[in-house]
């Protein structure tokens, strides 16, 4: 309620002027809003309106195929299969070279498998030819000027020259850096002869040195439990009878639209193909897991240790030793977190490091998150005071309610610290982060420092014999 001007009334009568006694709040901003760059089917708003390069908000897989469709059927799909006509016995078995590099369909449903919310997608092009760095490029700048989301990832981007793809995501981590409240996972692109040799090449290829606490890189790819998207009719099947040659090929919707007896030939082939899968980068499910944690502990939780849902098995079995060299890099400090199978566990996310792993401020990648949020809800929050007085009444105002926020962190585990004093500091005023010229030229500064808490990413147990006693 606005405030009555005591001094300016004239009229007779009786006027309440309600004291505000609470000092404004800070609202935590989202922290898991991924931005899906790429490539879809369609892109159509109810409408009827294009969305291409307009950055759409979506809350389900539902919402994603009313708007962008399904994925891309797949055209290399073969079945070959053997019938055994004295023991009725009928053996299919499929394969599939060339698959689309259209995978967005794909990846939206490993990120809400693994507990992925709202989010948007950039649709660059319609899913007809390959994909080009520039389309995801452009898809990338038209990102810039949306606010809410706080993740940026291209499921597509492994399709694409890997010199092509380091350029994309270093044009990302220097959007994050420059608008300070977004973060970008990145795909290691080129899955070579051995986990070393990987991560070797990764790190020659990948030529950003700046800014690297604004990244996050995850290997290797995963082998999903989804099917593949096909139309019968791009399905070439081949029969062999009694150990006669292969028939054909013919294709699936011929199959089914043939005599009842071949039926059971079409099905035999329909449930080969449901043992294809796609494999897709790990990004997706990194953007859900993140959703996640952020949901369920909070965005200071490390979003590791977590299984991974809907994959049955990944491309690389990374070992302790190669790990090492993966966690830590001692020449450029490009760490890449490993995603690993561990017997009686499932599958894990095993690394909570920013791509900046050398780095004693921002190694880990809850604690860079956690000060994206600070940051952007503390800048949204004091944005009602500008052109306000530049007063000890406002200093008060803004150290309290940073205050009340950061406590609320605090009392929630993000900070660490036996009492708030320890945990955080807020300064603001004339003589403590403001000088009279400062005021003079109407910059209002305010000075915050946070004790972060931080993962225990290496848990040593100390054994020792104890020698007897009685």
């Amino acid at each position: 309620m606005s405030q009555i001007n005591e001094s300016a009334i004239k009229t007779p009568g009786v006027y309440i002027n309600e004291i505000p006694t609470l000092p404004p709040s800070v609202a935590q901003v989202s922290t898991a809003i991924p931005a899906f760059i790429g490539y879809t089917a369609i892109a159509v708003d109810v409408d009827g309106t294009d969305l291409t390069l307009k950055p759409t908000k979506i809350f389900s897989l539902l919402e994603y195929v009313q708007y962008f469709g399904k994925a891309e059927p797949e055209a290399g799909i073969t079945v070959a299969v053997v019938v055994t006509t004295a023991t009725s016995q009928i053996a299919a078995s499929a394969a599939i070279t060339g698959t689309s590099p259209h995978n967005m369909y794909y990846a939206l449903r490993l990120y809400f498998a693994n507990g992925g919310g709202p989010c948007y997608i950039v649709s660059v092009a319609p899913t007809a030819g390959a994909v080009v760095n520039t389309d995801l490029q452009a898809g990338l700048d038209a990102l810039e000027a949306y606010d809410e989301p706080t993740l940026i990832l291209f499921p597509e981007g492994q399709a694409i020259l890997e010199a092509n793809y380091y350029t994309l995501v270093s044009s990302a981590i220097d959007q994050c850096t420059k608008l300070q409240d977004r973060f970008t996972l990145i795909d290691v692109h080129t899955q070579g002869t051995s986990t070393n040799n990987t991560i070797t090449t990764f790190r020659g290829a990948f030529g950003k040195t700046d800014n690297l606490n604004y990244a996050a890189a995850y290997y290797p790819n995963l082998k999903t439990t989804f099917d593949f998207e096909y139309d019968d009719g791009d399905v070439n099947v081949t029969i062999a009878t009694d150990g006669g040659a292969p028939v054909g090929p013919t294709t699936l919707e011929a199959l089914f639209s043939t005599a009842p007896t071949q039926l059971t030939v079409y099905y035999a082939a329909k449930a080969a193909i449901k043992k294809l899968s796609p494999t897709l980068p790990p990004t997706p499910a990194i953007a859900g897991i993140y959703a996640k944690v952020d949901g369920s502990r909070g965005v200071w939780k490390a979003p590791a240790n977590i299984s991974v849902s809907s994959i049955y098995e990944v491309t690389d079995f990374i070992t302790d030793a190669e790990q090492e060299t993966m966690n830590v890099d001692v020449v450029a400090g490009k760490s890449v977190n490993a995603i690993r199978p561990f017997v009686g566990k499932g599958i894990l996310v095993w690394g909570g490091r920013t791509l900046d792993g050398n780095s004693s401020e921002w190694r880990y990648i809850n604690v860079r998150r956690l000060f994206i949020m600070v940051e952007e809800s503390c800048k949204k929050a004091t944005a009602q005071f500008v052109f306000e007085s530049n007063d000890a009444v406002t200093w008060v105002k803004i150290r309290a309610m940073i205050e009340n926020f950061l406590t609320n962190l605090w009392r929630q585990g993000a900070l660490a610290g036996a009492k708030p004093e320890h945990a955080f500091f807020v300064k603001v005023g004339l003589g403590q982060t403001m000088t009279a010229f400062d005021i003079l030229e109407g910059r209002l500064i305010v000075e915050i420092g946070m004790a972060a808490v931080r993962p225990a990413e290496f848990i040593i147990l100390r054994f020792m014999h104890k020698l007897q006693e009685s």
